[in-house]
């Protein structure tokens, strides 16, 4: 579970986040919304431990993101949206390995996990291939499996599906669903509208760091009486209705 508990976040005299608040429950996958700009991956990174709120709290499985932020870290598995971040002379299989053994994970039990996420993510035939020579989309199908290979019971994904084509996305869905019926706690962040309403329970709205809608996607098309979600979610941003 996360807790977002009237959250600020200031760098100098500007406003990134301002007063958040909202929840994400155990076994519910939550959209993330808002222009570039709006908060969404300074809110991430607070979650996570990269950055601390200047005011309010954050509690992942009930421990602060402020004063225990250790406990947080174990609890989390992360994904960011841009480059991310392997180690070109190693393999697949050894970039997953690396970070699984950070987490303090025995061998035995981390070689089981890297072979199931890697026939979870068809990504077995070159699971022993250099990552220097991979595509986008293979490197972002190793990212991920990094991201999961400890069991975090918190899942923050920023763009997950960057350089993924239809099959390999069709996949990562599927995956999404396995983790929800597992009862993970599942933040998802994206631009892609058809995605998020795919795969998200409810969805978060921001603008300009502020909190504009929180409820699901059939709350948001009844209360704007449209149906195309790039039409509600600019009415949403440009309207001046607070939440």
């Amino acid at each position: 579970m996360i807790e977002v508990n009237q959250v600020t976040k200031r760098f100098g005299s500007f406003v990134a986040v301002d007063n958040l608040t909202f929840a994400i429950q155990p076994g519910e996958v939550l959209g993330l919304l808002g222009e570039n700009g709006a908060g969404k991956t300074t809110t991430m990174r607070m979650m996570a431990t990269v950055l601390q709120p200047t005011s309010g709290d954050i509690t992942v499985d009930g421990f602060s993101v402020s004063r225990q932020s250790m406990q947080v870290r174990r609890r989390i598995g992360l994904l960011f949206g841009g480059d991310v971040g392997l180690y070109g002379r190693l393999t697949a299989r050894e970039n997953i390995s690396y970070f699984g053994m950070l987490y303090g994970m025995e061998e035995r039990a981390l070689s089981e996990r890297i072979i199931q996420l890697s026939r979870t993510l068809q990504m077995e035939e070159y699971l022993d291939r250099r990552v220097s020579g991979f595509s986008r989309g293979m490197k972002q199908k190793v990212a991920i499996a990094r991201s999961l290979v400890h069991d975090p019971a918190v899942i923050l994904l920023d763009e997950p599906t960057t350089g993924l084509d239809v099959s390999a996305a069709s996949v990562f869905r599927r995956l999404i669903a396995d983790l929800r019926q597992a009862g993970k706690t599942i933040l998802f962040s994206s631009h892609n509208m058809g995605e998020v309403e795919k795969l998200c329970d409810r969805v978060v709205i921001m603008h300009r760091g502020r909190l504009r809608f929180v409820g699901s996607i059939a709350e948001l098309k009844q209360r704007y009486r449209l149906d195309d979600l790039d039409d509600l979610f600019m009415r949403v941003v440009g309207g001046e209705h607070d939440e």
